[in-house]
């Protein structure tokens, strides 16, 4: 990390943003039980938003009641994989205002196969999607928006990822498609396409001592990202300075698809 430049921290969100910026609003973030989601989480909460988060499971929901900062939030498991799953959580949320898709998974290597492939499209791409149908009419009601979560892999190619990466390409066309489709509702669609991020879907990355210094020497900030980097600018994209955004891709990599 450069000596240089500081990275920013779940506390910087309040002091960024006015803290009564999301009161009365309700937000529901797929995936918010950990790394980006829970950040994501975090932030909409404590500017004043009901929070609810998902996992695909127990162990999920019960990571995120033993982190720090969503304590308020509610905890759900639901598996972005099934509808019916879905539309019941949506049914018992009186309002929402936000959407979050940030469920996802990655299988280096395996991603080859093709119920592998299959499977991790599934999740990313069409769980994203579910998601975005079954909160539409709530989202329409409140004037809401979506940001669903990229990646620079929209961009890029991975040849170990060929999964991940269609999906995160899957999901920039989404948004665009989407923000086509639900702007006569009032809803906005947006994305943010996080660069290298310290999560634990890196950690394999982060320990490999040959990609990380191959990841830092090519990122102009020289450093990784901090999950409440990418989370402050969601709560941009979610504010009424982003109001007049929808189907941008805003890239958060510290300068690495610059190079």
């Amino acid at each position: 990390m450069s000596p240089s430049i500081t990275p920013l921290t779940r506390d910087s969100t309040r002091a960024t943003f006015v803290s009564t910026l999301f009161d009365g609003k309700t937000a529901l973030v797929s995936g918010g039980t950990s790394g980006i989601g829970a950040a994501i989480g975090t932030a909409l909460g404590a500017l004043g938003a009901a929070v609810t988060v998902t996992g695909a499971t127990a162990v999920d929901i019960d990571t995120a009641r033993s982190t720090p900062g969503l304590g308020n939030a509610e905890a759900r498991v639901v598996d972005v994989r099934d509808m019916g799953a879905l539309q019941a959580l949506v049914s018992t949320l009186p309002r929402i205002d936000v959407v979050v898709n940030c469920a996802g998974i990655i299988r280096r290597g395996a991603e080859h196969e093709i119920a592998v492939f299959e499977d991790v499209i599934d999740v990313n791409l069409a769980g994203a999607m579910r998601v975005c149908v079954a909160t539409r009419s709530k989202l329409a009601a409140s004037n809401g928006c979506i940001v669903n979560v990229a990646s620079i892999l929209s961009f890029f190619g991975g040849g170990l990822v060929p999964a991940y990466s269609a999906s995160k390409g899957g999901i920039a066309q989404l948004t665009r498609s989407l923000a086509i489709a639900y702007a006569a509702e009032g809803v906005r669609v947006n994305a943010v396409a996080p660069g290298w991020v310290e999560t634990p879907l890196t950690h394999a990355l982060r320990e490999d001592d040959t990609r990380n210094q191959a990841i830092l020497a090519r990122t102009p900030m020289a450093r990784w990202g901090d999950p409440a980097e990418i989370a402050d600018t969601v709560v941009f994209l979610c504010s009424p300075a982003a109001r007049f955004m929808t189907g941008a891709i805003v890239v958060v990599d510290g300068g690495y698809s610059a190079v």
